[in-house]
């Protein structure tokens, strides 16, 4: 099976690094595309660009062989998984972003004049997933508990089985921000890989290990026996967390593993569940 990689993003400086660090790797035909994700109307305005094109194009005619049948102006397309972390701060003022999603929209179904990039972010994601496709977002922790966010709740629950809920320590992104935030996991709606239900659990798990300090520096795990900073068998630090299971070698060259984490957790779950992707 042959698996294709996409990366968007509006920041051309990051578009440019990332595309860089694929071509050290070996990537030589890498699909990260330059283009605002939210915008997605001005899309054929952007890649009609001379200078555009000769760097992207390759990649942009693979992106577009995903788009679902009949959508022919970029909504919606057909990804078996989508990774997001979008940023929190700052909002959408534009009428021309904001008229295109259904999250433009206050509780009582009025166009709003801002809204959090974050929302748009969720909605344009889900929108390119395809039919029992999975998605895992990071999001401030308030989108799940503020009262004001119902509708965004409501809205992700139509379309997707809720898998999962993560909680990360408030230090995962320090220093860059202190928000508290957690990691959604979901499945879209599908008759045969994830038939739609009414009611099911959920699988719910907090970080304990901050993996970082206050002040955003790694905290890096130890050997137990030896006091001594802990290297995996390609002699790296290991960065200590919880989020699932870290294994280090030992002085006598075997590998120790430490209690099972996060995912491995989920694992169990998903499989008492009998989820698709764990069948």
């Amino acid at each position: 099976m042959t698996t294709t990689v996409f990366a968007i993003d509006f920041d051309e400086k990051t578009v440019r690094v990332a595309r860089t660090l694929n071509l050290i790797a070996g990537d030589g035909q890498t699909n990260v595309l330059h283009l605002n994700t939210l915008d997605y109307s001005r899309w054929n305005e952007i890649t009609k660009q001379e200078d555009w094109n000769d760097t992207y194009n390759e990649g942009f005619k693979k992106l577009k062989k995903l788009q679902s049948k009949g959508s022919n102006d970029y909504s919606q397309f057909q990804f078996d998984l989508v990774m997001a972390n979008p940023p929190f701060a700052g909002d959408i003022k534009e009428n021309t972003i904001i008229s295109r999603y259904e999250l433009g929209k206050n509780s009582a179904g009025k166009w709003q004049n801002k809204v959090g990039r974050d929302i748009l972010f969720i909605e344009r994601n889900l929108n390119f997933l395809k039919p029992g496709g999975r998605m895992a977002i990071v999001l401030p922790q308030g989108r799940f508990n503020n009262s004001s966010d119902k509708t965004i709740r409501e809205y992700i629950a139509e379309r997707c089985r809720i898998l999962a809920v993560v909680g990360l320590h408030s230090n995962v992104f320090k220093p860059h921000t202190g928000t508290k935030t957690s990691v959604l996991f979901v499945q879209k709606w599908d008759d045969e890989l994830c038939p739609k239900k009414e009611d099911y659990p959920i699988f719910f798990a907090t970080m304990q290990k901050p993996s970082k300090d206050n002040s955003g520096d790694k905290i890096y795990l130890v050997d137990p026996e030896t006091g001594l900073p802990a290297l995996d068998k390609h002699n790296h630090l290991i960065v200590d967390h919880d989020l699932f299971q870290l294994s280090y070698m030992k002085q006598d060259g075997t590998e120790a593993f430490l209690e099972p984490g996060i995912a491995e957790a989920f694992e169990e779950f998903a499989k008492k569940e009998g989820l698709s992707f764990f069948r």
